[in-house]
């Protein structure tokens, strides 16, 4: 290497090392005027991972507390504090749990009370059931009607089935029309049509 070379060498090392301290200079004064704001930033964004995993931690603490109730009430079933807990922990479950014991016992006055449950799938379910209990022809064709009907196939064929019990034929004809024809009960339907209806 000759001595030209040496000193171009040496010019552009002090000149990296020149540059390295100019941006350690401004980031410590970026860093100075900014400090308050970035210190806050910081706790702001660990409090917030710290809420997460908390929040998270309780979710499934509370997941597993009402998933243990429910296997105790399936082998319990007059277990009160399983029961608690369940409302406690998980409320649509709850409602769920008390929605099949109400189904399986045909309780009247449990359906109605569920049919204001805050989950609205065990809502709806409660409301078909009650009226299919009590074969009530309009809460069928009421149910029938709402727009997000889970069993609306269902409550058409058994308004049909009470319509042909009034002899009412040419409307019973009409519900089970209306049958939606990918319904898994489409075919119950043509069949009371064929042989029921005609």
């Amino acid at each position: 290497m000759s001595f030209k070379e040496n000193i171009t060498m040496v010019k552009d090392e002090l000149n990296a090392e020149e540059k390295f301290f100019e941006n350690a200079i401004k980031t410590e004064r970026f860093f100075n005027r900014y400090k308050t704001q970035l210190i806050g930033l910081a706790v702001v964004v660990v409090l917030a991972v710290g809420a997460n995993a908390g929040y998270k931690y309780i979710k499934n603490s509370n997941v597993e507390a009402a998933n243990a109730a429910l296997l105790t009430l399936e082998t319990h079933s007059d277990d009160m504090e399983a029961l608690a807990t369940l409302k406690d922990k998980n409320p649509d479950l709850y409602d769920l749990y008390i929605y099949s014991n109400a189904v399986k016992k045909g309780d009247v006055k449990v359906l109605e009370s569920l049919k204001s449950s805050k989950a609205s799938a065990i809502s709806d379910l409660a409301t078909y059931q009650l009226a299919s209990l009590n074969n009530d022809l309009n809460g069928l064709n009421t149910y029938a009607n709402g727009e997000d009907a889970i069993n609306k196939d269902m409550a058409l064929i058994q308004s049909a089935v009470l319509l042909m019990e009034k002899n009412k034929i040419d409307e019973a004809s009409r519900k089970l029309a209306s049958v939606s024809s990918n319904s898994p009960v489409y075919g119950v339907a043509k069949s009371l049509m064929h042989y029921g209806v005609k």
